[in-house]
């Protein structure tokens, strides 16, 4: 996928065009390839692997921050960043990396005085942070310094020049899902979206790939989060019934948002072997699966193989299982080992960063664009008797950008 005219779009199969990099999958770096050291639980009492001083991880010449909320809101997913930060060094055989750890309390001002720390102990970039006013405040004083920032947040508002999201982007998944849909013969689309930041986030960027695909919108309603009955009754003409219109169904709520459109669909007897539903990553939850009314549909996520290895590793050390962004904070640390290794004082420049190649991460391919949002690989999947099911993999590589 790719932006084109300022707007996001997608396309599939083409060739990589890249530079040729030597580290990671098909030409791009990333995540280490080389079989990796079973990970083991310390025993209480053993000193951890992993060279540890306060809030620091690692000890090499090189120094970069993770700013991450370890107190206040979102405590418990910046310690599972971090945690993720930590098994990445180590599988990465302690590269030559000082990772500073910062607190941002969960608030604009605490990303804003945690960047500025790190700047003042010498990091040359920021891992982090994880909302998106904290990215904000965060990007302005990386901004001032000349420095990058990689950061965690899923509001592609908050991306610009220099300040890279590596999170799942719901935009991606908008076009993926479109274009798979699309190219199995799927012409006619509906929609019902939430009234949320996350529903208007992706409507457009639905509306747009549609129109790309040269398909049809022939319904679209948006609705209340958690009451989505009325939306449903006025589309029922285009969705349900022999006289149908739709041959797909876009539903981009979350796992609890969808628990109540589910009975709203079967009520006025929506069809999904008729109308296929299509979904987006948060459909990838036993809730959703276990629905009759989603039966048959199809949702874009990244590939789960590498993270369910990542999450197997991540129990053993650390004795629970890791969220599912946790990926995010492991994969940002293996690519900073990486350029570290290959690209000497060009390591963090921005024509390093925005490579089109791309890299290798647990999620699959990924790369940052110039003005900073991301492209991810994707895979699609089918549910199928209350489970996911793989239909069309992730690509091993990104199709060439700008075109």
């Amino acid at each position: 996928m790719a932006r084109r005219g300022g707007r996001w779009t997608a396309r599939a199969g083409a060739a990589l065009v890249g530079l040729g990099l030597t580290i990671g999958l098909a030409g791009c770096l990333g995540v280490p390839d080389a079989p990796r050291p079973a990970a083991r639980a310390v025993p209480e009492g053993e000193p951890s692997p992993t060279v540890t001083a306060g809030n620091v991880i690692g000890a090499g010449t090189v120094k970069v921050a993770l700013i991450v909320p370890l107190s206040g809101q979102g405590a418990a997913v910046g310690a599972a960043l971090r945690n993720a930060a930590e098994l990445a060094y180590d599988d990465f055989q302690k590269p030559n990396l000082q990772i500073l750890v910062k607190d941002d309390r969960g608030t604009p001002e605490g990303a804003r005085e945690a960047t500025q720390a790190a700047f003042a102990e010498g990091a040359e970039m920021v891992l982090g942070p994880l909302f998106a006013a904290n990215v904000q405040a965060a990007g302005g004083v990386a901004r001032g310094a000349g420095k990058p920032v990689i950061a965690f947040s899923t509001d592609a508002a908050v991306a610009a020049r220099g300040v890279y999201l590596i999170s799942f982007l719901p935009q991606s998944e908008v076009d993926r899902i479109v274009d798979e849909a699309s190219a199995g013969g799927r012409r006619s689309f509906a929609a019902l979206i939430p009234e949320t930041v996350y529903g208007n986030a992706v409507e457009a960027q639905f509306r747009e790939a549609v129109a790309r695909r040269g398909a049809r919108l022939v319904g679209i309603e948006r609705y209340p989060a958690g009451n989505p009955g009325p939306a449903v009754d006025r589309l029922r003409g285009v969705i349900a019934g022999a006289g149908a219109q739709a041959d797909a169904l876009f539903v981009p709520d979350t796992a609890e948002g969808l628990m109540a459109v589910a009975p709203a669909l079967t009520k006025v007897g929506f069809s999904p072997a008729r109308v296929r539903p299509l979904g987006l990553a948060l459909w990838n939850d036993p809730r959703v699966l276990s629905q009759a009314a989603f039966q048959g549909g199809r949702f874009a996520a990244p590939d789960t193989a590498g993270f369910s290895g990542f999450a197997q590793r991540y129990q053993t050390r650390f004795g629970t299982m890791p969220p599912r962004t946790a990926s995010l904070g492991y994969d940002a640390v293996s690519l900073m080992a990486a350029l570290v290794r290959q690209y000497g004082s060009q390591r963090f420049a921005d024509a390093t960063l925005t490579n089109p190649a791309g890299f290798s991460g647990l999620d699959g391919t990924f790369r940052f664009l110039p003005e900073g949002v991301s492209e991810r690989t994707l895979a699609v999947y089918e549910i199928r008797n209350n489970a996911a099911n793989v239909v069309s993999p992730a690509p091993k590589v990104l199709a060439p950008s700008g075109i």
